[in-house]
């Protein structure tokens, strides 16, 4: 054993499978690991790194901020994180925004967001969707539609109910006098890349009219690019507009930052000077700090700059086209939304000791790509947004040599 290994033996506890790789470095698309080989990263840190490693903007960006401000509490105003709260409005819509540090945190806010603004009428519950992930706090587990993220961990917060993700028969079902909102991903990442239909999103924003509730959009790995709109549900339909929306991940490229958005119909419910989350009702130390809010300016300025939307819709038909174009029995289909793709394994996969998605994300490793396991039959190819044709087709020429390999094991 090395002794990174040794000492994350020793000292980490064990909550990731983490794979034999010993990553030292990155720049761009690739990462070197500690013998200094080169890899080509198709997960960027799971739809993390969305400018790749070390972009030297991004880094410049920090260092300035670093060297006049890291910390000062929310007690006090700080102007990265008001410019980066006018930005996310600009993108999303009129309202305010919440800073914290992760995904899970932003869907946290949101789900208290529901659960205050169903205080006054005594509604408290939610609903969410099969195959969905929301996080791995106890309330984020519990809204999660997964079973595997909540054994062993109950009693689990009350109030969720997991429906099958895009029947809207039976979101009409479910809502009773209890239920105040409904929270779901535009494009479900963890559960194997499945966009929502234009029809599914329309349908629930007019049951939420309907019955008073909030319309919750989970876009922690959707929103702000990937999906080559700053909306992620944008690349389905542009007439819906929800009440709340989480991001994270991709935000600040790496740096720890997430947020929430809830329009000015909410946060003005009880008047337009009592914003529903007012002084007191939540909070955090180190969301919003100013230089994870540098991080998220520079971020978005470039993506902004570069015309990265528009390039990631295009190139991310390129990645799909050429997977699609693959001469293997090994896939069943490849789901794609901008740079989200999800590349479905046939049923007949070859017997091995592994599940087939950590058989194929193994032995691509190996090849020379990173690319990201989602369940035991997907495999997520997640790149920068600024990849190039060259890298995907770099990327596709060490996926189908593994998938060749695979075969002639069968």
């Amino acid at each position: 054993m090395n002794p990174l290994a040794e000492d994350y033996s020793r000292f980490v506890i064990p909550t990731y499978g983490r794979f034999d790789l010993d990553i030292e470095s990155g720049s761009g698309c690739f990462i070197h690991d500690a013998s200094g080989r080169k890899i080509l990263d198709f997960g960027a840190g799971i739809a993390v790194c969305s400018l790749g490693h070390a972009h030297p903007e991004v880094t410049s960006a920090v260092c300035e901020q670093a060297g006049k401000l890291v910390h000062a509490s929310n007690l006090y105003r700080t102007s990265p994180q008001a410019s980066l709260a006018r930005r996310l409005v600009e993108v999303t819509g009129e309202g305010k925004v919440f800073f914290c540090n992760s995904g899970a945190e932003a869907n946290e806010g949101l789900i208290k967001l529901a659960r205050r603004f169903g205080s006054a009428t005594g509604r408290s519950g939610i609903l969410t969707f099969t195959g969905s992930f929301h996080g791995r706090t106890m309330a984020c587990i519990s809204a999660t539609g997964q079973e595997k993220v909540k054994k062993d961990f109950g009693p689990l917060l009350p109030g969720f109910q997991h429906l099958p993700f895009g029947d809207l028969d039976a979101v009409r079902a479910a809502v009773d006098s209890n239920i105040i909102a409904i929270l779901v991903e535009p494009v479900q990442g963890e559960g194997g890349i499945h966009p929502a239909t234009a029809e599914f999103l329309l349908g629930l924003r007019k049951i939420c009219d309907e019955r008073g509730m909030l319309l919750l959009f989970d876009e922690v790995q959707c929103g702000l690019g990937r999906t080559g709109y700053w909306c992620g549900w944008h690349a389905m339909t542009k007439e819906v507009q929800p009440d709340g929306v989480s991001w994270a991940k991709g935000i600040a490229n790496g740096f720890p930052l997430g947020a929430f958005w809830a329009s000015s119909k909410v946060i003005e419910e009880r008047g337009p000077l009592c914003d529903l989350l007012g002084a007191g009702s939540h909070g955090t130390t180190y969301g919003g700090n100013p230089v994870s809010c540098a991080a998220g300016l520079k971020v978005l300025e470039i993506i902004e700059r570069d015309g990265l939307l528009e390039s990631t819709r295009v190139l991310g038909e390129y990645l799909a086209s050429s997977l699609r174009a693959l001469e293997t029995s090994l896939i069943s289909e490849v789901r794609a939304i901008g740079l989200m793709i999800g590349v479905q394994l046939s049923s007949d996969f070859p017997k091995t000791t592994r599940l087939a998605a950590l058989e194929v994300v193994t032995r691509a490793m190996s090849a020379g790509l990173l690319v990201i396991p989602a369940g035991e039959t997907v495999v997520r190819f997640l790149p920068p947004l600024n990849v190039t044709r060259q890298e995907i087709d770099e990327a596709v020429a060490k996926f189908s040599e593994t998938l060749l390999i695979l075969e002639s094991v069968n």
